[in-house]
């Protein structure tokens, strides 16, 4: 009875080891690295954080950070144009949609590629996200006008155009190269 079990493990195992582990898997950091950091500012000024977007396999990893903001829930977008001007943002354009796409994960015709979930901030003024935006590219992120990470006062619903009933723009800031 015990050889037929080794001999039934040994063999998952050798086709386990024998598996092709050569390609990115989605969410894996790809080879290069590519990584770009937007600083967020509020309309006066004051730094409340960061957003980090890696290079992925499947898209882009977004990551945010934020510290002194209002307590709450926020919906947080990657936006079309690299410019965050005060006191509006709205030189930040649209929510970054290259693919024509409806606003929302809870709408059956979105999302678009720059909406990502909301950001719940405590009591403390802190809040982190992350996700992968699928599909997405540095390429796509760093294009010719650049893009924007933005933060709004109020909850997004996940599935209003164009931007989920998020009301205003509360911090803003403009990926780099790292």
């Amino acid at each position: 009875m015990r050889v037929p079990i080794l001999a039934a493990a040994t063999l998952a195992a050798l086709s386990l080891s024998a598996c092709d582990k050569s390609g990115p898997k989605t969410g894996a950091p790809m080879a290069n690295g590519a990584r770009s950091v937007a600083m967020l500012r509020t309309a006066d000024g004051a730094d409340v954080g960061r957003a980090t977007a890696t290079e992925v396999g499947g898209g882009l990893r977004v990551t945010v950070d934020v510290t002194g903001m209002p307590a709450g829930t926020h919906g947080v977008h990657v936006h079309t144009v690299g410019k965050c001007d005060a006191p509006d943002f709205a030189s930040a354009g649209g929510h970054w949609n290259p693919t024509s796409t409806k606003h929302g994960s809870m709408n059956p015709q979105g999302p678009h590629t720059g909406d990502l979930p909301n950001l719940i901030v405590g009591a403390n003024g802190r809040g982190t996200i992350g996700m992968v935006l699928p599909g997405a590219t540095m390429a796509g992120l760093l294009d010719t006008d650049g893009s924007a990470f933005v933060v709004h006062a109020n909850p997004d619903d996940l599935m209003t155009d164009p931007s989920g009933n998020s009301g205003g723009r509360v911090a803003c800031g403009v990926f780099a190269t790292s």
